[in-house]
């Protein structure tokens, strides 16, 4: 999709989509009232591997519950299947669902480590069946505006960008699902869970990155997570842009993610919504939209504008714009750091 392309709206069709959800935690919310809210879907099973989480599930959305992914795709046949749950867990149940012709929508990250991510990239490049991975502040009135104004070129050249993402955790974060503090199941914490649609912004704005410099630590959380929760980046980009990154968990209130890019003719500024300045005295301001959903507000407002145009273009013959192979950049990304830092899982989960 091109900056300037508008996202799709409900879908199109002689009989609805049929949706299923595999994974009904605190990401499913938003995927389930997107599906409920969308013209053309409907959704006809949820799947989850703890018995009580899908029990909930099943009594809230009336819907057949399944514990096993292959059993739910051959019984109900879905058009689609999201793919919520923790990101271990991404990759199997993709490969599951592509081995039985059925398209996917996988939550970020792609996977938690690049060797699993790359199996992925390689069904999804040799199938035909259509995958596609939820970047969905791409998809953000802001962001699209941002590209566009870039794309054009009358800022000119881009010199650089810095970005922040200044979070919050409690410890009972981690302690109510201990694999968002583990290694060999979320693959990394702050960058890999919080911090890479922000990364995968300034990635996609400035251009793929060549080189990396980082380190991740953990400041805060040590007795309670192996993981990351803070670090800092400088990237080079092809192109010869330089971008700065923070982020921590740290922070005693989640603030607003910020995003500033500097070009040779003004600058755009990311902060909730965004301002663009020119270098003549023009200023424009342009408004994001409210989140639609119950869920966390941070996870931003354009999972349901992603989903609708991943379903839209089911039948479209090319690769969902939101490949696993353009998902796999941002992973790339934190992996570099993490091995920058020696904080890496314990061999072989690289």
């Amino acid at each position: 999709m091109t900056a300037t392309e508008q996202p799709g709206g409900a879908t199109t069709g002689t009989r609805p989509r049929r949706a299923a959800v595999v994974g009904c935690g605190d990401v499913a919310t938003v995927h389930l009232e997107a599906i409920e809210a969308i013209a053309g879907i409907e959704l006809v099973a949820v799947c989850d591997s703890d018995p009580e989480t899908l029990a909930g599930a099943v009594a809230a959305q009336g819907v057949p519950g399944f514990a096993d992914v292959e059993a739910m795709v051959r019984q109900v046949r879905p058009d689609v299947v999201h793919v919520c749950t923790p990101h271990d867990e991404h990759v199997p149940v993709a490969l599951a669902c592509l081995d039985l012709d059925t398209p996917v929508l996988v939550e970020k990250p792609l996977a938690h480590t690049v060797a699993a991510a790359e199996q992925l990239v390689r069904a999804a490049e040799t199938g035909s069946t259509k995958v596609g991975v939820c970047l969905q502040n791409r998809y953000n009135t802001t962001a699209q505006a941002a590209r566009a104004v870039l794309d054009s070129g009358e800022l000119g050249r881009v010199v650089g960008a810095t970005a922040t993402v200044m979070w919050t955790r409690a410890p009972e974060y981690y302690r109510v699902k201990p694999w968002r503090g583990r290694w060999d199941r979320a693959g990394g914490g702050l960058l890999i869970n919080q911090a890479l649609h922000t990364i995968d912004l300034l990635q996609w704005l400035l251009g793929e990155v060549v080189e990396v410099s980082g380190r991740a630590a953990t400041r805060l959380y040590g007795d309670v997570i192996e993981v990351e929760d803070t670090a800092e980046m400088v990237l080079h980009h092809d192109g010869g842009a330089r971008s700065v990154f923070f982020g921590t968990l740290c922070a005693v209130a989640n603030h607003p993610v910020t995003l500033q890019v500097t070009a040779e003719h003004g600058t755009l500024s990311l902060n909730r919504d965004l301002r663009i300045a020119y270098a003549d005295g023009r200023v424009e301001h342009v408004t994001e939209r409210a989140a639609p959903s119950a869920g966390r507000t941070y996870w931003g407002v354009s999972h349901e504008v992603l989903i609708a145009d991943f379903y839209d273009r089911l039948d479209d013959p090319e690769p969902f714009w939101i490949s696993p192979a353009e998902a796999l950049k941002s992973l790339r990304i934190v992996t570099d750091v993490y091995a920058q830092s020696r904080a890496t899982p314990p061999a072989g989960g690289s």
